[in-house]
């Protein structure tokens, strides 16, 4: 019976089962060499752009900023001779001074004034739709024209917000952009204006993504609006606001356009902050080592104030 049954075997192993299984198997590594072809083609020109035009720039300025460099002769390698020299510059102190002014008040404003928007607009009100347009359009306006219409708008002698002031009956209205006290006031202000309606937006997703069975849940134990806010709103909004919070913090650390437009870093040094400063040693001045060096601190500190937003918000989540 063996000797019977080998050739059939044999037979249908060289021609049947086998040349079938080759023959999937063949088509399944053909199938997926297909879709890692396509899977490439889809993130490669991504990839690419990534590198060139993120990737590679922040690992030359990590290598320029060992380097004295004005892009005119060869980069030499100095060391820690720019960060040294940082320490002992005055701008650089002035600079991280003014930044950290500005995110300590951009932040925590900001923030607030999007999440009272979102609150209030929730609701079904009577052009509800119009009006969560008109607190979103500064932040798709350009920037140039915010800058340019605040400076208007904020102009000590001709203004209409020191008109207003005066009207009210206030003497002395603040100089805005023109005094070393209220420039970095008048920025924040700007910001924030300009900035709330995109992180309303936020909080609208957020607060349409809380379980109405939480209100309700809470009106039938007897929670008043305040309560409901505090224990189900804030709660289920948690993750929103942690990456608004994040987000404001990075865009707090590298503003540079509004007060290059508004205040140009003046009067004075009141509203130098870092980038500028960066802009300054780099493009300007032509410095691109030192300038460089302050980048690698600015990214260190937004990096260490992040991982630090991270941590606690595991904390919070245990």
């Amino acid at each position: 019976m063996t000797t019977a049954t080998k050739p059939t075997t044999g037979s249908t192993g060289a021609t049947g089962p086998t040349g079938a299984t080759g023959s999937t198997g063949s088509t399944g590594k053909q199938r997926r060499r297909r879709n890692t072809l396509v899977g490439w083609s889809f993130i490669l020109p991504n990839f690419l752009g990534f590198a060139a035009l993120t990737l590679i720039p922040v690992i030359g300025t990590l290598l320029l900023a060992f380097t004295n460099w004005n892009s005119y002769t060869t980069p030499e390698w100095i060391g820690f001779d720019n960060f040294r020299r940082m320490f002992d510059d005055g701008n650089f102190w002035t600079a991280l001074e003014n930044t950290t002014w500005y995110a300590v008040g951009h932040i925590p404003l900001t923030l607030v004034a999007a999440l009272g928007l979102a609150v209030l607009l929730n609701r079904k009100l009577k052009g509800v739709g119009v009006l969560r347009t008109a607190f979103f359009f500064p932040y798709i306006t350009s920037l140039v024209a915010v800058a340019v219409v605040w400076n208007m708008l904020l102009s000590p002698e001709l203004g209409p917000v020191n008109q207003f002031l005066k009207f009210i009956g206030i003497a002395n209205p603040p100089g805005w952009t023109t005094s070393t006290e209220w420039s970095m006031p008048a920025l924040v202000i700007t910001s924030v204006w300009r900035d709330m309606g995109y992180y309303m937006v936020l909080y609208l997703a957020g607060l349409q993504a809380i379980p109405g069975e939480l209100y309700e849940a809470a009106r039938v134990d007897g929670a008043n609006a305040w309560k409901r806010f505090w224990h189900v709103t804030l709660p289920g909004l948690r993750p929103t606001t942690f990456f608004v919070l994040v987000m404001l913090t990075v865009s707090s650390f590298k503003v540079f356009d509004l007060v290059q437009v508004m205040t140009e870093g003046g009067p004075g040094r009141s509203t130098l902050v870092l980038s500028q400063l960066i802009y300054r040693q780099g493009i300007t001045q032509g410095r691109f080592g030192y300038a460089s060096a302050i980048s690698l601190v600015l990214f260190l500190i937004v990096l260490s104030i992040t991982l630090v937003q991270f941590q606690l918000q595991r904390r919070s989540e245990r």
